[in-house]
């Protein structure tokens, strides 16, 4: 094995297994993910895609177990005959993906690194790409490859990566993203996010007697004409750009950023948690007096009307985006801690907290 090789399959095995714990650490919006590409090839493709849309989680992390298994795989240059093989089918798979995405627009980020590393379309395309070729290298030269330890030691390390990302998938599944990249995580400023960090730059391409002009102002001149405004600085943009709450008597975005907010998020009431609203409301119930507490649901309002009235659920209820509930907090129901727009603590129903620990992250 030469040292491009060496350089080869450190690269590939160190990439997949980035990339499969970063999701891992977030199995749920992958799960999104997959929902967004099943409902795509659903319409595009075949409608057979709608049986997939209730299996995107376990599908999701098949593909996401595999990565991080194959990542290993590669750097101790497991049995490189089958390996090579899975590897290069699923990078094909993954190019696939990320191609129709960019050349279609469907599914506008295709979470490759998750919510870590966000990637446009043709960004992604460009990095399965570049992974496709040093995949395809890997299984040109695969009997160049020697396996590192025996096949009993390889399997065991194997077995025990599968345990471990079992394990943290679970964790995340049932609790919360150990490390939440999202822009609702603890600490971040809501209000702060859906606005832009500094000025927007422009820069103005225009056209004159067939040549292309560039100027930081509008010109004044009337001869040049209008081709292009770019932005200059793009990461001055919000980072929040959907939060909206609102009910049948107007918007109650605003409201929701004045003192002390417990949100109950409730994406979808068919699909709750109702074993752990009688621990919520208790919190609820303890709290009073501390903490306004709200509802948010994406579900009709016939149905969260049947739904609150069947567990008793008396509290006041907003409407906000299924997307943007999804985003703010991968659990139904979810429990947010909001003061003055900032995020003060995430929990999932798994997780409820008491009441001490409200008012200790209030005060």
């Amino acid at each position: 094995m030469n040292v491009v090789d060496k350089i080869i399959k450190w690269f590939v095995g160190l990439l997949f297994i980035f990339s499969g714990l970063v999701k891992l650490n977030d199995p749920m919006g992958t799960a999104i993910k997959m929902e967004e590409y099943f409902e795509v090839f659903a319409t595009d493709i075949s409608s057979l895609f709608h049986y997939l849309i209730p299996y995107s989680l376990p599908v999701g992390l098949f593909v996401l177990v595999l990565e991080v298994l194959l990542g290993v795989a590669v750097l101790i240059n497991y049995k490189m005959r089958i390996t090579s093989v899975v590897l290069l089918l699923l990078i094909v798979f993954f190019t696939f993906l990320t191609f129709y995405s960019a050349a279609f627009n469907k599914v506008t980020d295709c979470g490759c690194f998750g919510d870590a590393i966000p990637l446009n379309p043709w960004q992604s395309f460009y990095k399965d790409i570049l992974l496709l070729v040093f995949s395809l290298y890997i299984y040109i030269r695969r009997t160049k490859f020697k396996a590192i330890y025996r096949t009993a030691v390889g399997s065991t390390l194997l077995l025990v990566v599968l345990l471990f990302s079992g394990m943290l998938a679970y964790y995340a599944i049932e609790h919360l993203p150990p490390i939440d990249f999202r822009p609702y995580k603890i600490g971040a400023d809501i209000q702060k996010s859906m606005q832009p960090s500094e000025d927007f730059v422009y820069e103005y391409i225009m056209e004159k007697d067939g040549k292309l002009h560039t100027f930081t102002r509008y010109p004044t001149d009337t001869s040049y004409q209008f081709v292009e405004m770019v932005l200059l600085n793009p990461e001055a943009q919000p980072k929040i750009t959907d939060y909206s709450v609102w009910n049948d008597e107007g918007d109650y975005t605003e409201e929701t950023f004045e003192g002390a907010k417990l949100l109950i998020l409730i994406n979808d009431v068919k699909t709750t948690r109702h074993k752990t609203l009688d621990q919520i409301k208790h919190l609820v119930d303890e709290i009073k007096g501390d903490v306004h507490t709200i509802v948010l649901t994406s579900s009709d309002e016939a149905s969260y009307e049947n739904f609150r009235h069947e567990y008793q659920l008396a509290l006041p209820y907003y409407f906000a985006d299924g997307t943007v509930i999804k985003t703010m907090i991968r659990a139904n129901p979810g429990l947010i801690l909001m003061k003055h727009g900032v995020v003060l603590g995430k929990w999932h129903n798994s997780d409820i907290p008491d009441k001490e620990e409200i008012i200790n992250l209030i005060r």
